[in-house]
């Protein structure tokens, strides 16, 4: 273990699917990892994984200079910013990994340089199973030297870290891959429901499929739930999908760019919040799908 990572501990604020793995990998890499979460069940989570548990965001600055930040809305984010800010503490990095809009990001990003501290707009491609194994790719974007600053962090917790330049370009970078996201997700559990409409095995069709050239990554990800039919295991709620689903529509509005294929997965998504499946795992989608093809698995 170095001592930079036993000396200079890394603040994680927001210890739910995606800031709960990352903690942990950062902890089992040797690093002195500080969290803070509302939630008592994540904090215990977390302090059961040997992540140190502090009362709150300026607290938890108060002993990091490196701080990532994974929060479920932009409301949390402008909270947790208005409190480091108000903190009065010397120059921290903070690295905000969540998706929101940009402009979340920009307003919260102004308020931290107002009071002295660098925010970086560093958003994950993946998923939280693939946070588990640190299968993740980071979109940082900011100031240089930060980025480069926060680099052997993101080794720890990541396979691909990369340096998109000006501040913001992460978050492009992410509207991008989780368009695709949204599609292939929807796009397998149609697969999915089409193959077994036809009486073909489930499990066989994610064999198959995953071997051939119809394959992806998400349908390799969550192909195993739509074959099983089961989704409590979740690695992105459908209600916190929701909001991503939001942000990038209204980006793309904003451009005049169209976005046909995003468009048509919305519904599928909405029905799914309506019949049940909020607090489930995206692939549930697949449910939906079967249900309006009159498919009833045991």
């Amino acid at each position: 273990m170095s001592n930079a990572k036993r000396e200079h501990p890394v603040g994680i604020i927001g210890l739910g699917i995606m800031g709960g793995a990352i903690g942990s990998n950062l902890k089992a890499a040797g690093w002195h990892v500080i969290g803070h979460d509302i939630d008592a069940k994540r904090r215990a989570e977390a302090q059961a994984a040997g992540i140190e548990i502090v009362g709150g965001a300026a607290k938890l600055a108060e002993r990091a200079a490196h701080i990532l930040v994974s929060l479920p809305n932009p409301q949390a984010l402008h909270a947790t910013v208005a409190e480091i800010a108000a903190a009065k503490l010397p120059r921290r990095i903070i690295a905000e990994m969540s998706t929101f809009a940009l402009s979340d990001k920009i307003e919260a990003e102004q308020t931290l340089r107002a009071a002295g501290h660098v925010m970086l707009d560093c958003p994950i491609s993946g998923t939280g199973s693939q946070a588990r194994v640190k299968d993740l790719v980071i979109y940082a974007s900011g100031e240089r030297q930060s980025v480069a600053a926060l680099t052997p962090i993101f080794a720890d917790f990541s396979r691909q870290a990369h340096d998109l330049g000006a501040f913001g370009n992460g978050t492009k970078m992410k509207f991008v891959a989780n368009l695709l996201v949204a599609i292939h997700n929807v796009a397998s559990a149609e697969a999915f429901v089409l193959g077994m409409k036809a009486g073909l095995d489930p499990n066989q069709i994610f064999e198959l499929i995953s071997a051939g050239a119809g394959t992806s990554r998400i349908f390799e990800l969550r192909g195993p739930m739509m074959a099983e039919n089961r989704y409590d295991d979740v690695t992105m709620s459908v209600k916190i999908w929701q909001k991503d689903m939001t942000v990038i529509g209204d980006f793309a509005r904003e451009l005049g760019c169209p976005t046909p294929l995003f468009s048509a997965s919305g519904p599928i998504y909405a029905a799914a919040m309506a019949t049940g499946h909020a607090g489930d795992d995206t692939a549930s989608v697949c449910a939906v799908l079967e249900a309006m093809a009159g498919i009833r698995r045991q």
